[in-house]
């Protein structure tokens, strides 16, 4: 169940391709192995209102924040969050060099008792992705 977030400045949309990313992290993630397919879900959100640093509009962010059941180990996550990082650097690298642009990412554990949840997306995903 990682639920993986991305804020950013609606300003960011003329230099990267978020739908693109979107897919890029899906794939990242299943690829470390720690998160399975059948849990993985992706969605960005462009913030209305946003003042950055110095209040330059030209000044863009990015934030990913991973959230996800517990029960992992520690060496799991942190291997999960380079692999994520790394993919989402690698991406926005033609952005980070070109213009003004904040990076960030955020891994935590979502406590199980206080998520409940429903699914029934297994039914529907090839026996290879459940």
């Amino acid at each position: 169940m990682p639920h993986f977030h991305i804020d950013y400045s609606p300003n960011l949309e003329a230099r990267l391709d978020i739908a693109t990313l979107c897919g890029v992290l899906a794939q990242v993630a299943a690829e470390t192995g720690v998160f399975p397919v059948a849990g993985i879900r992706v969605r960005a959100t462009a913030c209305t209102h946003v003042l950055i640093a110095d209040g330059n509009p030209d000044h863009a962010f990015l934030d990913l924040s991973v959230r996800l059941r517990a029960g992992r180990t520690d060496a799991a996550k942190h291997r999960a969050t380079d692999a994520i990082f790394d993919a989402l650097q690698a991406f926005c690298a033609p952005v980070l060099e070109s213009t003004s642009l904040m990076l960030s990412m955020e891994m935590r554990d979502i406590d199980p008792a206080l998520s409940p949840r429903a699914s029934s997306i297994r039914r529907y995903l090839p026996e290879d992705l459940q």
